[in-house]
Protein backbone atom coordinates (compact mmCIF):
# COMPACT_ATOMS: atom_id res chain seq x y z
CA UNK A 1 0.00 0.00 0.00
CA UNK A 2 2.83 2.72 0.66
CA UNK A 3 4.58 1.91 -2.23
CA UNK A 4 1.05 2.78 -4.36
CA UNK A 5 0.73 6.20 -2.30
CA UNK A 6 4.32 6.57 -3.32
CA UNK A 7 3.48 6.26 -6.53
CA UNK A 8 0.65 8.62 -6.47
CA UNK A 9 2.07 11.21 -4.48
CA UNK A 10 5.21 11.07 -7.35
CA UNK A 11 2.49 11.34 -9.86
CA UNK A 12 0.63 14.50 -8.28
CA UNK A 13 3.58 16.36 -7.43
CA UNK A 14 4.58 15.71 -11.37
CA UNK A 15 1.35 16.93 -12.27
CA UNK A 16 1.96 19.88 -10.39
CA UNK A 17 5.29 20.51 -11.47
CA UNK A 18 4.29 20.44 -14.51
CA UNK A 19 1.21 22.95 -14.49
CA UNK A 20 3.35 24.60 -12.37
CA UNK A 21 6.29 25.46 -14.75
CA UNK A 22 3.34 25.99 -17.62
CA UNK A 23 1.26 28.52 -16.06
CA UNK A 24 4.57 30.60 -15.41
CA UNK A 25 5.85 30.22 -19.20
CA UNK A 26 2.20 31.72 -20.14
CA UNK A 27 2.20 34.28 -17.62
CA UNK A 28 5.71 35.64 -17.77
CA UNK A 29 7.72 33.98 -20.84
CA UNK A 30 4.97 34.28 -23.11
CA UNK A 31 2.91 37.29 -21.93
CA UNK A 32 4.14 39.50 -24.09
CA UNK A 33 3.76 37.37 -26.95
CA UNK A 34 0.46 36.43 -26.44
CA UNK A 35 -0.56 40.14 -25.79
CA UNK A 36 0.76 40.98 -29.06
CA UNK A 37 -0.99 38.05 -30.98
CA UNK A 38 -3.55 40.28 -33.15
CA UNK A 39 -5.68 36.94 -32.42
CA UNK A 40 -6.29 37.83 -28.46
CA UNK A 41 -9.54 39.24 -28.51
CA UNK A 42 -8.93 39.71 -24.22
CA UNK A 43 -6.28 42.01 -24.98
CA UNK A 44 -8.09 44.10 -27.84
CA UNK A 45 -10.96 44.40 -25.55
CA UNK A 46 -8.57 45.54 -22.64
CA UNK A 47 -7.29 48.06 -24.96
CA UNK A 48 -10.46 50.10 -25.30
CA UNK A 49 -10.91 50.01 -21.21
CA UNK A 50 -7.58 52.02 -20.92
CA UNK A 51 -6.77 55.41 -21.87
CA UNK A 52 -4.11 54.15 -25.21
CA UNK A 53 -1.36 55.73 -25.24
CA UNK A 54 -0.66 58.48 -28.40
CA UNK A 55 1.58 57.93 -31.38
CA UNK A 56 3.49 60.86 -31.84
CA UNK A 57 5.57 63.40 -35.02
CA UNK A 58 7.54 66.03 -33.63
CA UNK A 59 5.25 65.96 -30.16
CA UNK A 60 1.97 66.02 -31.65
CA UNK A 61 -0.43 63.29 -31.96
CA UNK A 62 -0.77 61.59 -35.18
CA UNK A 63 -3.20 58.83 -33.21
CA UNK A 64 -4.39 59.39 -29.96
CA UNK A 65 -8.00 58.33 -27.87
CA UNK A 66 -10.49 60.19 -26.22
CA UNK A 67 -13.37 58.89 -23.86
CA UNK A 68 -16.18 57.73 -25.80
CA UNK A 69 -19.83 57.36 -24.13
CA UNK A 70 -20.24 53.14 -25.12
CA UNK A 71 -19.19 49.94 -23.80
CA UNK A 72 -15.94 50.51 -25.11
CA UNK A 73 -15.14 53.77 -22.78
CA UNK A 74 -12.59 55.19 -25.54
CA UNK A 75 -12.60 56.02 -29.30
CA UNK A 76 -9.44 56.41 -31.18
CA UNK A 77 -8.40 59.04 -33.24
CA UNK A 78 -6.38 59.86 -36.18
CA UNK A 79 -5.45 63.21 -36.83
CA UNK A 80 -4.91 63.99 -40.57
CA UNK A 81 -5.56 60.01 -41.23
CA UNK A 82 -5.08 59.57 -44.52
CA UNK A 83 -1.41 61.38 -44.18
CA UNK A 84 -0.47 59.07 -41.70
CA UNK A 85 -2.58 55.37 -42.36
CA UNK A 86 0.71 53.84 -43.49
CA UNK A 87 2.78 54.84 -40.46
CA UNK A 88 -0.37 54.29 -37.85
CA UNK A 89 -2.72 51.79 -39.30
CA UNK A 90 -5.73 51.02 -37.49
CA UNK A 91 -7.34 49.80 -34.67
CA UNK A 92 -10.37 48.11 -35.65
CA UNK A 93 -13.36 46.65 -32.86
CA UNK A 94 -13.07 43.53 -34.84
CA UNK A 95 -10.57 42.15 -36.68
CA UNK A 96 -6.74 42.56 -36.61
CA UNK A 97 -5.30 45.82 -36.06
CA UNK A 98 -2.39 46.96 -38.42
CA UNK A 99 0.67 49.49 -38.81
CA UNK A 100 2.40 50.33 -35.66
CA UNK A 101 -1.24 49.97 -33.50
CA UNK A 102 -0.61 46.15 -34.28
CA UNK A 103 3.18 45.97 -34.05
CA UNK A 104 3.54 47.72 -31.02
CA UNK A 105 0.02 46.98 -29.59
CA UNK A 106 1.52 46.01 -26.15
CA UNK A 107 3.05 49.30 -25.47
CA UNK A 108 0.44 51.46 -26.33
CA UNK A 109 -2.36 49.25 -24.71
CA UNK A 110 -0.19 49.42 -21.42
CA UNK A 111 0.20 45.50 -21.39
CA UNK A 112 3.82 45.30 -22.35
CA UNK A 113 6.03 43.79 -18.89
CA UNK A 114 8.04 46.76 -19.28
CA UNK A 115 4.62 48.51 -17.93
CA UNK A 116 4.23 46.29 -15.00
CA UNK A 117 5.00 48.73 -12.14
CA UNK A 118 3.88 52.07 -13.73
CA UNK A 119 0.67 50.18 -14.16
CA UNK A 120 0.50 49.40 -10.12
CA UNK A 121 1.76 52.85 -9.46
CA UNK A 122 -0.76 54.28 -11.28
CA UNK A 123 -3.53 51.56 -9.47
CA UNK A 124 -2.14 52.18 -6.44
CA UNK A 125 -2.40 56.19 -6.45
CA UNK A 126 -5.97 55.97 -7.87
CA UNK A 127 -5.00 57.10 -11.53
CA UNK A 128 -6.41 55.56 -14.46
CA UNK A 129 -4.55 53.15 -16.31
CA UNK A 130 -2.83 54.80 -19.58
CA UNK A 131 -0.74 53.10 -22.53
CA UNK A 132 2.62 54.17 -23.35
CA UNK A 133 3.44 56.80 -26.42
CA UNK A 134 5.51 56.38 -29.29
CA UNK A 135 7.49 59.00 -31.01
CA UNK A 136 7.97 58.34 -34.73
CA UNK A 137 11.01 59.24 -36.48
CA UNK A 138 8.88 61.08 -39.20
CA UNK A 139 9.70 64.44 -39.69
CA UNK A 140 5.96 66.69 -40.87
CA UNK A 141 7.44 68.36 -43.36
CA UNK A 142 9.25 65.63 -45.27
CA UNK A 143 5.58 63.86 -44.96
CA UNK A 144 3.75 66.58 -45.96
CA UNK A 145 6.28 66.99 -48.80
CA UNK A 146 6.28 63.96 -50.04
CA UNK A 147 2.35 63.90 -49.86
CA UNK A 148 2.42 66.79 -51.60
CA UNK A 149 4.62 65.94 -54.32
CA UNK A 150 3.41 62.80 -55.21
CA UNK A 151 -0.04 64.39 -55.92
CA UNK A 152 -2.71 62.32 -58.07
CA UNK A 153 -0.35 59.52 -58.40
CA UNK A 154 -0.22 55.97 -57.61
CA UNK A 155 2.75 55.08 -56.18
CA UNK A 156 5.05 55.91 -52.93
CA UNK A 157 7.54 58.11 -51.24
CA UNK A 158 9.87 56.82 -49.08
CA UNK A 159 12.42 59.29 -47.78
CA UNK A 160 15.50 58.11 -44.95
CA UNK A 161 18.66 59.80 -43.31
CA UNK A 162 21.96 57.32 -44.92
CA UNK A 163 23.76 57.76 -41.65
CA UNK A 164 21.38 55.95 -38.92
CA UNK A 165 18.17 54.67 -41.33
CA UNK A 166 15.83 56.16 -39.69
CA UNK A 167 12.47 57.03 -41.75
CA UNK A 168 11.56 60.49 -42.27
CA UNK A 169 8.72 60.50 -44.68
CA UNK A 170 6.71 57.46 -45.94
CA UNK A 171 3.84 57.84 -47.94
CA UNK A 172 1.79 55.72 -50.56
CA UNK A 173 -1.41 56.65 -52.25
CA UNK A 174 -4.13 55.90 -52.88
CA UNK A 175 -4.71 55.52 -49.39
CA UNK A 176 -7.76 55.83 -47.04
CA UNK A 177 -9.19 57.16 -43.56
CA UNK A 178 -8.41 54.94 -40.35
CA UNK A 179 -10.69 56.93 -38.65
CA UNK A 180 -13.40 55.18 -40.77
CA UNK A 181 -12.09 52.24 -39.63
CA UNK A 182 -12.02 52.57 -36.09
CA UNK A 183 -15.67 53.56 -35.47
CA UNK A 184 -17.52 51.68 -32.67
CA UNK A 185 -20.00 50.02 -34.96
CA UNK A 186 -18.35 46.39 -36.19
CA UNK A 187 -20.60 46.35 -39.14
CA UNK A 188 -20.30 49.36 -40.57
CA UNK A 189 -16.22 49.09 -39.98
CA UNK A 190 -16.80 45.48 -41.57
CA UNK A 191 -18.40 47.05 -44.36
CA UNK A 192 -16.26 49.76 -44.68
CA UNK A 193 -13.01 47.71 -44.80
CA UNK A 194 -14.90 45.11 -47.62
CA UNK A 195 -15.10 48.35 -49.91
CA UNK A 196 -11.68 48.81 -49.54
CA UNK A 197 -10.81 45.43 -50.21
CA UNK A 198 -12.71 45.51 -52.98
CA UNK A 199 -11.27 49.11 -54.48
CA UNK A 200 -9.25 47.86 -57.38
CA UNK A 201 -7.12 50.94 -56.49
CA UNK A 202 -5.48 48.37 -53.68
CA UNK A 203 -5.62 51.75 -51.31
CA UNK A 204 -5.07 49.50 -48.03
CA UNK A 205 -1.74 48.55 -49.58
CA UNK A 206 1.46 49.93 -48.39
CA UNK A 207 3.16 50.31 -51.73
CA UNK A 208 6.15 52.22 -49.94
CA UNK A 209 6.92 48.63 -47.94
CA UNK A 210 5.36 45.83 -49.80
CA UNK A 211 2.04 45.23 -51.37
CA UNK A 212 1.96 44.24 -54.94
CA UNK A 213 5.82 44.89 -55.71
CA UNK A 214 7.14 46.21 -59.23
CA UNK A 215 10.32 45.45 -61.36
CA UNK A 216 12.71 47.98 -60.41
CA UNK A 217 13.62 48.62 -63.76
CA UNK A 218 16.61 50.65 -64.40
CA UNK A 219 17.00 51.81 -60.98
CA UNK A 220 18.52 48.39 -60.44
CA UNK A 221 21.29 48.85 -62.22
CA UNK A 222 22.97 50.21 -58.98
CA UNK A 223 23.35 46.75 -57.56
CA UNK A 224 24.46 45.99 -60.84
CA UNK A 225 27.11 48.54 -60.88
CA UNK A 226 28.43 47.57 -57.64
CA UNK A 227 28.88 43.81 -58.19
CA UNK A 228 31.26 45.10 -61.36
CA UNK A 229 32.90 47.32 -58.90
CA UNK A 230 33.43 44.88 -55.87
CA UNK A 231 34.45 42.08 -58.46
CA UNK A 232 37.64 44.13 -59.11
CA UNK A 233 37.41 43.06 -63.00
CA UNK A 234 35.37 46.49 -63.87
CA UNK A 235 36.43 50.25 -63.38
CA UNK A 236 34.02 52.99 -64.52
CA UNK A 237 36.04 53.27 -68.25
CA UNK A 238 35.55 49.60 -68.93
CA UNK A 239 33.57 49.62 -71.80
CA UNK A 240 31.33 46.76 -73.90
CA UNK A 241 30.21 47.04 -77.34
CA UNK A 242 27.61 48.77 -78.19
CA UNK A 243 25.26 47.87 -80.74
CA UNK A 244 21.71 49.52 -81.00
CA UNK A 245 20.14 45.84 -80.52
CA UNK A 246 20.94 42.71 -78.82
CA UNK A 247 19.84 39.72 -79.44
CA UNK A 248 19.86 37.00 -76.17
CA UNK A 249 21.69 33.92 -76.07
CA UNK A 250 19.62 30.81 -77.67
CA UNK A 251 16.58 33.30 -77.88
CA UNK A 252 14.64 35.69 -80.25
CA UNK A 253 14.02 38.17 -77.48
CA UNK A 254 15.66 41.33 -78.21
CA UNK A 255 16.79 44.06 -76.29
CA UNK A 256 16.70 47.57 -77.15
CA UNK A 257 17.70 50.81 -75.51
CA UNK A 258 14.99 53.05 -74.43
CA UNK A 259 15.40 55.58 -77.27
CA UNK A 260 16.48 52.36 -79.34
CA UNK A 261 19.65 53.64 -80.86
CA UNK A 262 23.12 52.53 -79.48
CA UNK A 263 23.88 53.85 -75.90
CA UNK A 264 25.71 57.06 -77.37
CA UNK A 265 28.22 57.17 -80.31
CA UNK A 266 31.27 54.95 -80.75
CA UNK A 267 31.50 51.19 -80.97
CA UNK A 268 32.24 51.17 -77.92
CA UNK A 269 31.09 52.66 -74.10
CA UNK A 270 32.13 52.71 -70.79
CA UNK A 271 30.37 51.69 -67.54
CA UNK A 272 30.28 55.06 -66.60
CA UNK A 273 28.49 55.92 -69.71
CA UNK A 274 25.90 53.40 -69.41
CA UNK A 275 24.98 54.04 -66.15
CA UNK A 276 24.38 58.06 -66.49
CA UNK A 277 22.64 57.47 -69.99
CA UNK A 278 21.14 54.48 -68.51
CA UNK A 279 21.23 52.06 -71.25
CA UNK A 280 20.15 48.93 -71.14
CA UNK A 281 22.26 46.51 -73.54
CA UNK A 282 25.41 47.36 -72.12
CA UNK A 283 23.91 46.40 -68.72
CA UNK A 284 22.73 42.91 -70.44
CA UNK A 285 26.30 42.42 -71.21
CA UNK A 286 27.70 43.14 -68.18
CA UNK A 287 24.80 40.92 -66.55
CA UNK A 288 25.41 37.83 -68.72
CA UNK A 289 29.41 38.47 -67.74
CA UNK A 290 28.93 38.24 -63.97
CA UNK A 291 26.26 36.00 -63.47
CA UNK A 292 23.50 35.53 -61.73
CA UNK A 293 25.26 34.32 -58.46
CA UNK A 294 27.57 37.57 -58.08
CA UNK A 295 24.32 40.12 -58.53
CA UNK A 296 22.65 37.99 -56.18
CA UNK A 297 25.22 38.20 -53.52
CA UNK A 298 25.56 41.98 -54.15
CA UNK A 299 21.94 42.72 -53.98
CA UNK A 300 21.27 40.46 -50.39
CA UNK A 301 24.16 42.29 -49.24
CA UNK A 302 22.04 45.50 -49.95
CA UNK A 303 18.94 44.09 -48.01
CA UNK A 304 17.21 41.93 -50.88
CA UNK A 305 15.93 38.82 -49.30
CA UNK A 306 15.85 40.11 -46.09
CA UNK A 307 12.57 41.23 -44.15
CA UNK A 308 12.78 44.42 -41.63
CA UNK A 309 10.97 44.83 -39.27
CA UNK A 310 10.51 48.95 -38.74
CA UNK A 311 8.87 48.10 -36.19
CA UNK A 312 5.66 47.54 -38.78
CA UNK A 313 6.51 44.09 -41.17
CA UNK A 314 8.16 45.10 -44.71
CA UNK A 315 7.82 42.68 -47.61
CA UNK A 316 11.21 41.28 -48.71
CA UNK A 317 12.49 42.32 -51.87
CA UNK A 318 13.58 39.71 -54.25
CA UNK A 319 16.63 38.43 -56.71
CA UNK A 320 15.33 35.51 -58.26
CA UNK A 321 17.42 32.29 -58.07
CA UNK A 322 18.73 29.82 -60.87
CA UNK A 323 18.58 32.24 -64.02
CA UNK A 324 20.31 31.47 -67.72
CA UNK A 325 21.99 33.79 -69.43
CA UNK A 326 19.18 35.64 -70.72
CA UNK A 327 17.17 35.60 -67.61
CA UNK A 328 20.27 36.84 -65.88
CA UNK A 329 20.66 39.86 -68.64
CA UNK A 330 17.05 41.12 -68.08
CA UNK A 331 17.83 41.27 -64.54
CA UNK A 332 20.44 43.15 -64.89
CA UNK A 333 18.70 46.16 -65.67
CA UNK A 334 15.77 45.64 -63.42
CA UNK A 335 13.64 43.70 -65.54
CA UNK A 336 12.42 39.58 -65.60
CA UNK A 337 11.27 38.55 -61.95
CA UNK A 338 13.28 41.12 -60.00
CA UNK A 339 10.91 42.59 -57.70
CA UNK A 340 11.62 45.61 -55.51
CA UNK A 341 10.10 47.90 -52.60
CA UNK A 342 10.57 51.56 -52.39
CA UNK A 343 12.42 51.07 -48.36
CA UNK A 344 14.82 48.41 -50.05
CA UNK A 345 15.50 50.60 -52.92
CA UNK A 346 16.38 53.77 -50.93
CA UNK A 347 18.55 51.03 -48.70
CA UNK A 348 20.99 51.06 -51.57
CA UNK A 349 20.98 54.75 -52.14
CA UNK A 350 21.37 55.31 -48.58
CA UNK A 351 24.24 52.38 -48.50
CA UNK A 352 26.65 54.26 -50.95
CA UNK A 353 25.87 57.51 -49.59
CA UNK A 354 27.10 56.07 -46.53
CA UNK A 355 30.35 55.05 -47.67
CA UNK A 356 28.82 51.76 -48.58
CA UNK A 357 27.00 50.77 -45.16
CA UNK A 358 23.55 49.43 -45.35
CA UNK A 359 21.58 50.68 -41.54
CA UNK A 360 18.66 49.11 -40.87
CA UNK A 361 15.36 50.98 -41.35
CA UNK A 362 13.72 52.00 -38.29
CA UNK A 363 10.20 54.27 -37.95
CA UNK A 364 10.58 54.66 -34.39
CA UNK A 365 12.67 57.04 -32.25
CA UNK A 366 11.13 56.38 -28.70
CA UNK A 367 8.51 54.97 -26.55
CA UNK A 368 7.78 56.50 -22.88
CA UNK A 369 6.09 55.56 -20.26
CA UNK A 370 2.58 57.86 -19.14
CA UNK A 371 5.01 59.11 -16.20
CA UNK A 372 8.01 60.23 -19.22
CA UNK A 373 10.36 57.55 -18.20
CA UNK A 374 11.75 55.89 -21.22
CA UNK A 375 10.65 52.50 -21.79
CA UNK A 376 12.62 51.56 -25.24
CA UNK A 377 14.82 53.61 -27.15
CA UNK A 378 15.44 52.70 -30.52
CA UNK A 379 19.55 52.83 -31.38
CA UNK A 380 20.47 53.30 -34.99
CA UNK A 381 22.19 50.26 -36.25
CA UNK A 382 24.01 48.27 -39.10
CA UNK A 383 22.47 46.28 -41.36
CA UNK A 384 26.22 45.26 -42.70
CA UNK A 385 28.61 46.46 -45.41
CA UNK A 386 27.26 46.13 -48.75
CA UNK A 387 30.06 47.89 -51.06
CA UNK A 388 34.00 49.55 -50.20
CA UNK A 389 34.32 52.76 -48.93
CA UNK A 390 36.15 53.18 -52.70
CA UNK A 391 33.01 51.84 -54.40
CA UNK A 392 30.93 54.25 -52.84
CA UNK A 393 32.74 57.19 -53.63
CA UNK A 394 33.07 56.19 -56.89
CA UNK A 395 29.30 55.42 -57.72
CA UNK A 396 28.26 58.89 -56.02
CA UNK A 397 30.00 60.98 -58.81
CA UNK A 398 28.63 58.45 -61.09
CA UNK A 399 25.22 59.20 -59.77
CA UNK A 400 25.95 63.03 -59.60
CA UNK A 401 26.96 62.48 -63.56
CA UNK A 402 23.66 60.80 -63.90
CA UNK A 403 21.68 63.77 -62.39
CA UNK A 404 23.77 66.87 -64.11
CA UNK A 405 24.37 65.66 -67.41
CA UNK A 406 22.21 62.37 -67.91
CA UNK A 407 19.24 60.38 -67.77
CA UNK A 408 18.30 61.58 -64.25
CA UNK A 409 18.28 65.10 -65.48
CA UNK A 410 15.16 66.35 -63.97
CA UNK A 411 16.45 66.02 -60.08
CA UNK A 412 18.66 68.72 -60.55
CA UNK A 413 18.37 71.14 -57.83
CA UNK A 414 20.17 74.62 -58.45
CA UNK A 415 23.31 74.93 -55.97
CA UNK A 416 22.80 71.71 -54.67
CA UNK A 417 24.81 68.14 -55.80
CA UNK A 418 21.73 65.26 -55.78
CA UNK A 419 22.89 62.03 -56.89
CA UNK A 420 20.87 59.73 -58.67
CA UNK A 421 18.71 56.90 -61.03
CA UNK A 422 15.91 57.33 -62.52
CA UNK A 423 14.43 53.93 -63.42
CA UNK A 424 11.44 52.89 -65.99
CA UNK A 425 10.01 49.28 -66.22
CA UNK A 426 8.05 47.15 -68.32
CA UNK A 427 5.52 45.43 -66.87
CA UNK A 428 3.90 43.13 -69.84
CA UNK A 429 3.39 43.67 -73.54
CA UNK A 430 0.59 46.86 -73.61
CA UNK A 431 0.58 47.39 -69.48
CA UNK A 432 1.44 51.04 -68.42
CA UNK A 433 5.57 50.81 -67.32
CA UNK A 434 6.46 51.50 -63.27
CA UNK A 435 8.61 54.83 -62.90
CA UNK A 436 11.19 54.78 -60.14
CA UNK A 437 13.80 57.75 -58.70
CA UNK A 438 16.15 56.63 -56.29
CA UNK A 439 18.69 58.97 -54.90
CA UNK A 440 20.60 61.51 -52.21
CA UNK A 441 21.47 64.87 -51.26
CA UNK A 442 23.45 66.38 -50.76
CA UNK A 443 26.39 64.38 -52.63
CA UNK A 444 28.98 65.86 -50.92
CA UNK A 445 27.54 65.57 -47.72
CA UNK A 446 24.30 63.41 -47.85
CA UNK A 447 21.50 64.51 -45.47
CA UNK A 448 18.96 62.64 -47.19
CA UNK A 449 18.28 59.33 -49.26
CA UNK A 450 14.93 59.30 -51.40
CA UNK A 451 13.01 56.99 -53.48
CA UNK A 452 9.97 57.60 -55.50
CA UNK A 453 7.70 55.03 -57.20
CA UNK A 454 4.92 55.96 -59.46
CA UNK A 455 2.88 52.97 -60.86
CA UNK A 456 0.36 53.35 -64.10
CA UNK A 457 2.66 55.08 -66.14
CA UNK A 458 1.76 58.29 -63.96
CA UNK A 459 -1.17 58.32 -65.84
CA UNK A 460 0.70 58.23 -69.53
CA UNK A 461 0.90 54.57 -69.91
CA UNK A 462 4.13 53.56 -71.60
CA UNK A 463 4.57 57.27 -72.58
CA UNK A 464 5.56 58.05 -69.14
CA UNK A 465 9.19 57.85 -68.05
CA UNK A 466 10.93 58.27 -64.50
CA UNK A 467 12.97 60.84 -65.76
CA UNK A 468 9.71 63.06 -66.85
CA UNK A 469 7.72 61.70 -63.48
CA UNK A 470 9.55 60.95 -60.77
CA UNK A 471 12.40 62.73 -60.66
CA UNK A 472 10.54 65.64 -60.34
CA UNK A 473 8.65 64.50 -57.47
CA UNK A 474 11.77 63.67 -55.84
CA UNK A 475 13.25 67.08 -56.42
CA UNK A 476 10.24 68.66 -55.04
CA UNK A 477 10.57 66.98 -51.72
CA UNK A 478 14.41 66.92 -51.38
CA UNK A 479 14.28 70.95 -52.25
CA UNK A 480 11.22 71.02 -49.14
CA UNK A 481 13.64 68.85 -46.42
CA UNK A 482 17.04 70.82 -47.48
CA UNK A 483 15.29 74.36 -47.05
CA UNK A 484 12.93 73.71 -43.72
Amino acid sequence: MNRELKRITILVFVMFLSLFVASTIVQYAQAEALANDPRNSRTLYESYSVERGPILVGGEPIAYSQPSDDDYKFQRVYANGPLYAPITGFLPVNGEATGLERSLNSYLSGQSSTQFFDQLNRLISGQDPMGASVEVAIDPVAQQAAWDALGDYTGAVIVTEPSTGRIIAMVTKPTYDPNSLAVHNSGEVQDTYQALLDDPSDPLYNRATGGDMNPPGSVFKLVVTAAALESGQYTPDSTFPNPAELTLPGTNSVVRNTDGGTCGGGAQVTLADALRLSCNIPFAELGMALGDDAIREQAEKFGFDSEFDIPTATEPSTYPRALDEPQTALTAFGQGDVRATPLQMAMVSAAIANGGIVMNPNLVDQITAPDFTPLQEFQKSEFGRAISKQTADTMVQMMVNGVENGAASNARIDGVSVAGKTGTAENGESDPYTLWFTGFAPADAPQYAITVLVEDGGGQGQEGFGNGIAAPVAKQVLEAVLNK
